[in-house]
């Protein structure tokens, strides 16, 4: 539905079942870590941007990367049901890449991901059958983390990263090695790629 290079999805947009999703978000909160009986982490994050709310669900060790107040272009994203809950979730070849942190006029109302009978049809479409769901607090009203203006506004203390989810861990060890020669005011760019074939991080 949506390509890669097409702008960003609103939340408010977002369907079960519609998949190449562009969708640029906040993280508001970091759910609990589940384990699955395979030994993967699966996080369920609020998320949101000026038109609402939504969970989107991370894998291994890219949930231990987001923090909340960043703010995340998802690309090649899809949408499913998950026990009655609209979820997004990073797709084959998708991409987290952090742009930004704090500074992104936000909605927490409505929140798209609470249970709507509307789509008890389509429950668990597409969604990973071991995954969990994290019940998130849900506050009511709206916010803005940092100055209000073009809605991203990443100061200079702010690092960028981009990883895209690589899907399950191989098991070589870290996935994001700090870098030789590094320093915390520099810009590290990271990518991880999701295929059927884990690949080496690039830098």
């Amino acid at each position: 539905m949506n390509g890669v290079n097409d702008p960003p999805l609103f939340i408010k947009d977002i369907k079960p079942g519609l998949k190449n999703l562009n969708v640029v978000f906040i993280v508001l909160e970091i759910g609990r870590v589940t384990k699955t009986k395979d030994g993967h982490e699966v996080r369920s994050c609020k998320v949101a941007d000026k038109t609402g709310s939504i969970t989107i669900s991370v894998w291994d060790e890219i949930g231990g990367l987001i923090q909340p107040g960043d703010i995340i272009r998802l690309t090649r994203g899809y949408a499913s049901m998950w026990k009655g809950c609209l979820t997004l979730y990073t797709g084959r070849g998708g991409e987290l890449q952090k742009i930004g942190e704090f500074c992104m006029v936000y909605s927490e109302v409505p929140n798209f991901s609470e249970p709507n009978p509307d789509y008890r049809g389509q429950q668990n479409k597409g969604a990973h059958s071991e995954q969990k769901n994290n019940s998130m607090n849900s506050n009511m009203g709206t916010g803005t983390f940092g100055p209000v203006g073009n809605g991203i506004q990443p100061g200079p203390e702010s690092r960028g990263y981009q990883f895209s989810y690589a899907g399950r861990s191989n098991g070589r060890g870290p996935i994001n090695p700090q870098l030789p020669g590094t320093a915390n005011n520099q810009t590290v760019m990271t990518t991880i790629r999701k295929s059927s074939k884990p690949k080496q991080s690039e830098l």
